[in-house]
């Protein structure tokens, strides 16, 4: 897949990001793995994201990383887009961009770098010498310490033609309606806020149609609905989803740090898909928020 490829394919559809399996001990699962994404497969993503933020890339060991993303191509070969996460540290970054791109994935979503701030010069030499270390599409990702300003965008644009996708992660209006007037139709858009359902007509009217579903990982054909109705303008199916389902469900996300992971993993064991424990210094919900969420599921998709 070409870098042009990758960035049709982020043009239009849902995208989501498949949980990490772990066995009890907090090991990488690999036939769990690869039975979720074979379940997961069908619903209709356009691409699925292996070792994104949802699936715990920053609690992944280089040693196991590569697997991952050669389990998830050889899994998805032929039936949907495996886009590699990638991030931390710039030479860390870099070897995990070349070994997605050994393993056959169709590009990267270049995560944060780890901890420290940045300036725009840092960050896109950061960005330039992940671009220039690979052949395949890379997808920034705006959020935490790496924040783009529209002109650094376009100087990277300039230099490196592989760079062909923006996710964000900020929900910073004004900061989206600026990058998207300035670099229009030469990078493809994706909301990547938690539980960017909430945010999607939103960004629709900014320009940015296509988002990521994290609750794909246990509801498929209710995110499935959610993307069509924001796709049809369907408002009626919007807020009743989004009062039946994701409202409160962000009440329950929202009661601790590191829950957008840990409810993920949470509604997949719900639906008789588990993926194991989130690694530390994640902790899963407790047994009474597990109860609250399994209700929520059954008023949209019985299980």
């Amino acid at each position: 897949m070409t870098p042009q490829d990758l960035k049709n394919v982020m043009s239009s559809g849902l995208l989501s990001f498949p949980i990490t399996d772990f066995d009890a001990n907090g090991d990488f699962d690999a036939k769990s793995y690869a039975a979720r994404l074979e379940w997961l497969a069908p619903f209709g993503a356009s691409a699925l994201f292996a070792a994104g933020g949802t699936g715990e890339y920053f609690s992944l060991t280089a040693s196991e990383y590569p697997g991952i993303i050669q389990t998830a191509v050889n899994t998805c070969r032929g039936k949907v887009p495996i886009i590699a996460g990638a991030g931390g540290p710039t030479r860390f970054a870099i070897e995990c961009a070349q070994a997605a791109e050994k393993a056959g994935a169709h590009g990267i979503l270049l995560m944060p770098h780890y901890m420290t701030e940045a300036s725009q010069e840092g960050l896109a030499a950061h960005v330039e010498a992940v671009c220039r270390s690979v052949d395949f599409g890379v997808i920034i990702y705006n959020r935490g310490m790496s924040r783009f300003t529209p002109e650094t965008v376009a100087r990277l644009c300039e230099r490196n033609p592989n760079l062909v996708g923006f996710k964000d992660g900020v929900g910073d209006i004004e900061a989206m309606s600026a990058m998207y007037l300035t670099m229009g139709d030469r990078l493809a858009y994706l909301g990547g806020l938690p539980t960017a359902e909430v945010y999607a007509a939103a960004y629709k009217a900014l320009g940015t149609p296509v988002y990521s579903s994290a609750v794909f990982n246990f509801i498929p054909r209710t995110a499935m609905r959610f993307y069509q109705a924001v796709k049809n303008d369907d408002q009626a199916t919007q807020h009743r989803l989004l009062k039946d389902f994701f409202m409160p469900y962000l009440e329950i996300r929202n009661r601790s740090a590191g829950y957008a992971v840990s409810i993920i993993k949470a509604g997949a064991r719900i639906v008789g898909h588990p993926a194991g424990p989130v690694r530390p210094p994640l902790a899963d919900l407790k047994a009474d928020e597990v109860e609250m969420l399994a209700e929520l599921i059954r008023k949209v998709e019985p299980v």
